[in-house]
């Protein structure tokens, strides 16, 4: 089963661009990637800059609206995420909890859909599509 474990850092919604975590946070941080790695469970694994940094792109009305951020009404932003292939939820929750994330950062731990999770006409529809079948997602 592949899960995202998703780095939600407070005050990372007003971050300043160009705003970079701390040489030893991030020391421990590859610590722990590591672990994932050595443990053959990590697929993938990035952090993400600042929303000050982002845009958004909305479809209010049918059509694509661009807005720069930051963004005023964002309260939790991501700031990374892993991306990894576990048996079940609860080791994705005991790799969550080996994190070395600060009193500020929440992980939230969001299984993927998998094709075979949906009804045979949602599979039909995307028939084809590597990705979605997990292709190249791996697995």
């Amino acid at each position: 089963m592949r899960f995202m474990m998703l780095m939600i850092p407070k005050g990372y919604e007003t971050a300043t661009p160009g705003t970079m975590p701390e040489a030893d946070a991030v020391a421990q941080m590859m610590k722990y990637n590591q672990a994932l790695q050595d443990a053959g469970i990590l697929l993938s694994c990035n952090g993400l800059h600042p929303p000050s940094m982002g845009a958004r792109v909305n479809f209010q009305g049918g059509k694509p609206r661009v807005s720069d951020g930051p963004f005023a009404e964002a309260k939790e932003v991501l700031g990374g995420y892993w991306m990894i292939n576990v048996k079940s939820r609860a080791e994705a929750i005991e790799w969550a909890s080996r994190c070395p994330a600060g009193d500020n950062e929440i992980i939230e731990v969001r299984q993927v859909q998998e094709m075979e999770d949906f009804p045979a006409d949602v599979q039909q529809a995307a028939a084809g599509f590597e990705t979605m079948q997990g292709g190249s997602a791996g697995r």
